[in-house]
């Protein structure tokens, strides 16, 4: 099955070898988006909530240039540099997507590029 990269100047370009989104047939994967202002390619100033804010934008304006939405995402990945800081991103998530919730993973890690403290990556499905 053919792959075919999806991007869009609402989101920060790619940082690496990678694309923002990739398509095969009716299933688009996004990648990690972190909190970067897609004008200045600069990451936000704020604290956890701007940052889950911006990445949960970046995500979203990914998914419409797949030609879907928040509503199409089956799968969404969490990545925290403190998970003391869930509760945060846990209830901007609850606002960004509506019932039925995606499958979701959170989990810990070390560190994230550019210093960010939050990345959120996605599965979605287009009808």
């Amino acid at each position: 099955m053919p792959r075919t990269p999806v991007s869009t100047d609402r989101a920060p370009a790619a940082i690496g070898p990678y694309s923002q989104a990739a398509r095969a047939g009716d299933t688009v994967f996004l990648s990690g988006q972190i909190a970067l202002d897609p004008d200045s390619g600069e990451l936000v100033t704020g604290g956890i909530e701007a940052q889950a804010r911006r990445a949960f934008a970046n995500l979203e304006a990914v998914c419409a240039a797949a030609g879907g939405s928040l509503d199409d995402v089956v799968r969404v990945g969490l990545y925290l540099t403190d998970l003391g800081e869930f509760s945060v991103v846990n209830a901007i998530m609850g606002e960004v997507f509506r019932e039925p919730y995606p499958a979701r993973s959170t989990i810990e890690v070390s560190a994230l590029p550019r210093g960010a403290a939050f990345e959120v990556d996605a599965v979605m499905v287009l009808r």
